[in-house]
């Protein structure tokens, strides 16, 4: 019986941790080109489509269960579902007989992931949905296992080459389920017309939700946008810059258009000893303001202030002046 922790593990020399790194590397590419080469064959095909159509078409969750690697799994393809618009949720096989299957009804559909079909914890689950009428599809290697023969069908993964050395830690396998989670997400996904915008609503914190703020949501607007005409003199520019002390302020026209911009660099560039601040702001605004739509996202905004070496930019909805965005606004909302 190992006495030492030396002797329950044994590294390989450091010639060959390359070697076996880039092995399991290998197996997992390997594995994942046999996944791929599954959907050019007719009957995995319909299966998978079968399933995407089940779904689909659902009123209720996609209810997910494994045990073990292929429970860890089945958690992270739930992830996956929610964060893209299906409704799903995993449920422990061990905890199934406990309670658990309460959260089962009649409009969902069970997807059981298990590698070799055989998990012992699974019968609960199977007898549940038998009973109930329940829709249950199992994904595994094994298509003449216990799970495979108990679904009302099954969809049988590629046989794949373990990483493991002595071919029992699931390594291999379960990048290959990882890999089919992806896959059917990304087809719900795909059949939904999932948009950024519904993505942003399902992950509004975060750096994934910063990303995806638009410029609408980050600008000021309203009396919070300093806005003069250009008959306004310069220093009824500078109390409105000072009013709302963005750097800058908007000149626009009596039909609320936007026609040019006046900033802090402007007015030091502008006020000398022959020119006075009750010259028209007209006459030294710039008549190409820096501007971006609402619609676009708040990451193009902050992309612009550093192209362009500036703090502000105007917001435009055609031609009207619709808001202005400060980098410090974007920043605080944190898009980087």
């Amino acid at each position: 019986m190992p006495t030492s922790l030396g002797e329950i593990i044994t590294l390989p020399r450091r010639s060959e941790t390359r070697t076996v790194a880039a092995r399991a590397v290998a197996l997992a590419a390997e594995g994942i080109a046999a996944l791929e080469a599954c959907f050019s064959d007719p009957i995995f095909s319909s299966e998978f489509e079968r399933l995407v159509t089940m779904i689909a078409d659902s009123r209720g969750r996609v209810i997910l269960a494994g045990m073990g690697k292929s429970g860890i799994i089945a958690r992270k393809i739930t992830a996956t579902l929610t964060s893209t618009g299906v409704p799903a949720t995993f449920l422990h096989p061990a905890e199934a007989g406990h309670g658990d299957l309460g959260m089962i009804t009649r409009d969902d559909v069970v997807l059981v992931i298990s590698h070799s079909g055989e998990s012992s914890e699974l019968a609960t689950i199977f007898s549940y949905c038998k009973r109930f009428a329940i829709p249950i599809v199992t994904i595994t290697a094994q298509p003449e296992s216990t799970a495979a023969k108990a679904a009302d069908f099954h969809i049988c993964l590629p046989t794949v080459r373990e990483a493991c050395p002595i071919q029992l830690s699931p390594t291999t396998s379960t990048t290959v389920q990882l890999v089919f989670g992806d896959a059917l997400a990304m087809t719900l996904m795909a059949g939904k017309g999932f948009s950024t915008e519904d993505f942003h609503r399902l992950h509004p914190n975060g750096r994934l939700g910063a990303r995806l703020l638009k410029v609408r949501d980050v600008m000021a607007h309203g009396a919070n946008v300093p806005r003069v005409t250009p008959n306004a003199t310069l220093l009824d520019a500078t109390i409105e810059m000072t009013r709302t002390r963005l750097g800058g302020t908007a000149v626009v026209d009596d039909e609320g258009r936007l026609v040019g911009a006046f900033t802090d660099g402007d007015l030091r560039r502008t006020v000398t000893a022959d020119r006075t601040l009750t010259d028209a702001v007209g006459k030294y605004m710039s008549h190409t303001p820096l501007c971006i739509g609402p619609g676009e996202l708040a990451s193009e905004a902050i992309r612009l202030m550093h192209e362009r070496n500036v703090m502000l930019l105007f917001v435009r909805d055609g031609e009207r002046l619709a808001g202005v965005v400060h980098m410090h606004d974007v920043l605080r909302a944190g898009v980087v």
